[in-house]
């Protein structure tokens, strides 16, 4: 009696589990099916509309620096109440007047105006060089709209020299401040709101910040005006989960001396900082991966582990430059565009564990690839290296999240099961703790089923989302509907 029990409660189970994989399957098929129907028939502000609804897992390459659009740098930094106190100023003009602080700008190019100062940095210059300055707050608005665009990589002759060269130094002064870098973080969660998005693994970096009279915060302090501000009830109303990574540019100075002091640093912080990045351009030598070896496995013997996410392969040149990082111990690759020229490592990275933090507007935008067909996102996704979309410097390309999806959906045809793993897979492999992973996780997954169900029976949202000067000039109908209507 007892083995009849037994096998009708196995029997049971196997056919209620098999009817449940069955349904999912069945559901998943019928999905893709309505997916590709709803592609070939929507309009293009239709599936952006889609795409735009569409649960979020996760960005998890997000410099926050280059986060900021110009007009919110523009309205925080010209505004002492909502800047913390603090009065910049900006360069306007060309005096021929000498530079200051070791060639810290090139006066003769002059693309470069916009280069940012705070107050006690303007006093120590000559009266000669003050004139080239105007207070954000007094900016004419010829001169208002050239400091929001001087930040926004979005002319014709602008590239990655512009870019790396110029863009971060005209901001200069202003990322030292915690409280406005703080509100630039609000201002995206904010925005990630509205994308559906559930997490943000966003990069920042605490030492060297200034009071509004030029001394420095402790990087206690410093941190201490994010996580107020990731505690108030604005940035909770979000329900956007945020971490950080601590950056280190990989060819800067003493990068040794640097990188023990985060260490040191993120191991103190694990309930914030959940990863080192080291990012800047890789075709400085200075930046060689492997020039990192002898450092990380010192401090490997000192400290449990702290996931690695390294900027490799950001180049359109063949080189062994992501296996060499790969050899660090990293965790995830940001960017990897040139993964394909290395054998090798391609197949090493097939079906493994690490992952490659796609940026399709930003490889585009800095000249990496020509046009997105060139790009080889696609073939990584179709053969089984693990990819998640994110914005790396949104702000400067003008664009959103939701248009990285975009992109990805109508230049390579992604099919419902594709797109459902590009937002589970930025989660996944995102290093939030392991509870908290499971639990965003099964809250993206109960979302997603929800969509799926709403998107067929046609019960999505007609709310319509505002566009991004990127996607106005990427699908110019999209702006021309709305404008139209």
């Amino acid at each position: 009696m007892l083995f009849t029990r037994f096998f009708l409660f196995c029997a049971a189970s196997f056919f209620f589990s098999f009817h449940l994989f069955a349904n999912t399957l069945s559901h998943s098929v019928s999905m893709d099916s309505w997916f590709s129907e709803f592609k070939r028939n929507a309009s293009p502000s239709e599936l952006y509309q889609f795409v735009h609804s569409l649960p979020k897992g996760g960005d998890l390459h997000h410099h926050l620096s280059g986060s900021g659009y110009g007009q919110w740098w523009y309205d925080i930094a010209s505004s002492a109440e909502k800047n913390g106190g603090y009065t910049y100023y900006t360069r306007v003009s060309d005096n021929g007047c000498t530079a200051f602080g070791d060639n810290a700008f090139d006066f003769e190019t002059p693309h470069f105006l916009f280069h940012t100062i705070a107050q006690p940095t303007w006093q120590g210059l000559t009266q000669c060089q003050q004139k080239e300055y105007v207070a954000l707050a007094k900016l004419d608005h010829n001169q208002r709209l050239g400091f929001i665009n001087s930040i926004q990589l979005d002319k014709p002759h602008e590239g990655r020299d512009e870019f790396f060269e110029r863009h971060w130094q005209r901001l200069n002064e202003l990322t030292a401040n915690p409280v406005l870098m703080a509100k630039i973080l609000l201002l995206n969660m904010q925005a990630y709101q509205k994308e559906h998005l559930y997490y943000l693994e966003t990069q920042v970096n605490i030492r060297n910040k200034m009071y509004p009279d030029g001394s420095l915060y402790t990087p206690e302090d410093a941190l201490a005006v994010f996580t107020d501000m990731l505690n108030s009830a604005e940035a909770k109303a979000t329900e956007v989960t945020v971490r950080f990574q601590y950056a280190l540019v990989r060819f800067t100075p003493n990068t040794d001396e640097q990188l023990k002091w985060i260490y040191a640093f993120v191991d103190q912080h694990r309930d914030w900082y959940v990863g080192i990045n080291l990012v800047g351009r890789e075709d400085d030598p200075k930046g060689h991966p492997t020039r990192f070896k002898k450092v990380l496995r010192q401090l490997r013997a000192q400290y449990p582990k702290i996931n690695l996410a390294f900027h490799a392969g950001e180049s359109e040149s063949p080189n062994e430059n992501i296996k060499d990082t790969l050899l660090l111990g990293v965790d995830r690759i940001g960017h990897g565009i040139n993964l394909l020229s290395d054998d090798d490592t391609y197949l090493l990275m097939r079906n493994n564990r690490y992952l490659i933090e796609t940026n399709l507007i930003s490889n585009l935008k800095l000249e990496y690839i020509e046009r997105f067909s060139e790009h080889p996102f696609p073939q990584y996704l179709r053969t089984g290296v693990p990819t998640a979309l994110s914005t790396d410097d949104k702000g400067m390309w003008n664009s959103s999240l939701t248009d990285e999806y975009y992109v990805a959906v109508t230049q390579f045809n992604l099919s419902w099961t594709e797109l459902r793993q590009l937002s589970e897979n930025s989660l996944a492999y995102s290093f939030l703790q392991p509870n908290d992973k499971a639990q965003h996780l099964q809250k993206l997954s109960d979302a997603l089923d929800i969509f799926e169900r709403n998107s067929v029976m046609q019960r999505g949202t007609k709310t319509k989302p505002r566009y991004s000067p990127f996607i106005c000039q990427f699908e110019p109908v999209l702006c021309t509907e709305r404008n139209s209507q």
